[in-house]
C-alpha cells in the first residue's frame, strides 16, 4: 500500500474520532515518524503531503536531511527523541520542533545554542505520566516548578507537553494517561507560569492515535502505520 493511500486510511480514521468528541480536523497535525524509513520513503511521504517529518536520533537523520535540502515542499523537522545535551548543536537550528525537552541541562543547552543562532526552538515538556522506568520525562509533580525555571530563557517557546502512554493491545489502555496529560496541561497554564499559554499536546501513536485524538492530542506521532519501515516501503 502507497503511503498517499495509509494517509487516506489514517486521515479518515482520524475525522471519525473527531467526530465521536466534538473536534475539528484542522486541530490535529501528524508528524510522519521516519526514523525506520530511508531517503526514499521520507520523499514519499512528503510528496503524499506529510511536512511534518519526525526523527528520533540526528545520526540517522543526517542522511534524510541533507537529501531532502532541495526537495518541495521543504519538510519541517520534528526531533522526537531523547535528546542527549552534546547533541544539541546540531539538532537546534535544523529542527523546527523538540518534543522531548525533559531537564534543565537539556533546556540550558537548547537556549544557548538558539541564542547563538538568534531563534526561539518550540519545545515539548515530555512528561512520564504512567511511571514507566523506561521512559524518559519529568514526573507530573516536577512540571510547574520545571516550566517556571525555563519560562524566562529566551531561546525557548514551550509548545505544549509531550507523554508516550504504555504499549500495549488495548488502546484503550492508554485513554488515562492521555487524560492526565490534557489535565496537566491545563493546570500548567492555570498557574500562569509561562509567558504564553501552552496549548499542543503530542501524544498518541500508530497503535492508539485515535484514542489520543479523543482525549486532545493536537500532534500525533505515526511511524509504521504510515511509512512503515524500510524493509515495508523499499
Amino acid at each position: 500500500m502507497s503511503i498517499r493511500a495509509r494517509l487516506d486510511d489514517v486521515d479518515r480514521r482520524i475525522r471519525e474520532a473527531c467526530a465521536r468528541s466534538g473536534r475539528r480536523r484542522e486541530e490535529i497535525g501528524i508528524v510522519a515518524v521516519t526514523k525506520y524509513a530511508g531517503e526514499a520513503a521520507a520523499r514519499e511521504a512528503l510528496r503524499a503531503g506529510l511536512v511534518h517529518l519526525g526523527e528520533n536520533r540526528w545520526q540517522d537523520a543526517a542522511p534524510k536531511w541533507r537529501a531532502l535540502q532541495d526537495e518541495q515542499p521543504q519538510p519541517v523537522w520534528h526531533f522526537i527523541g531523547s535528546l542527549q545535551t552534546n547533541k544539541v548543536k546540531d539538532v537546534v537550528g535544523k529542527f523546527a520542533y523538540i518534543h522531548s525537552l525533559d531537564r534543565l541541562s537539556l533546556a540550558q543547552a537548547i537556549d544557548k545554542r538558539a541564542e547563538q543562532l538568534g531563534i526561539r526552538v518550540p519545545c515539548f515538556i515530555q512528561v512520564n505520566v504512567s511511571g514507566e522506568a523506561s521512559k524518559h520525562g519529568l514526573a507530573p509533580e516536577d512540571l510547574i516548578g520545571f516550566a517556571r525555571t525555563i519560562a524566562d530563557m529566551r531561546g525557548i517557546a514551550v509548545a505544549g507537553l509531550m507523554t508516550m502512554a504504555p504499549f500495549g493491545d488495548d488502546p484503550e489502555e492508554a485513554r488515562p494517561v492521555f487524560r492526565a496529560l490534557r489535565n496537566l496541561r491545563d493546570e500548567l497554564n492555570r498557574a500562569a507560569v509561562l509567558r504564553e499559554e501552552a496549548s499542543g499536546l503530542s501524544m498518541g501513536m500508530s497503535n492508539d492515535f485515535e484514542v489520543a485524538v479523543e482525549e486532545g492530542a493536537t500532534w500525533l506521532r505515526l511511524g509504521t502505520i504510515l511509512v512503515g519501515k524500510e524493509e515495508a516501503v523499499s
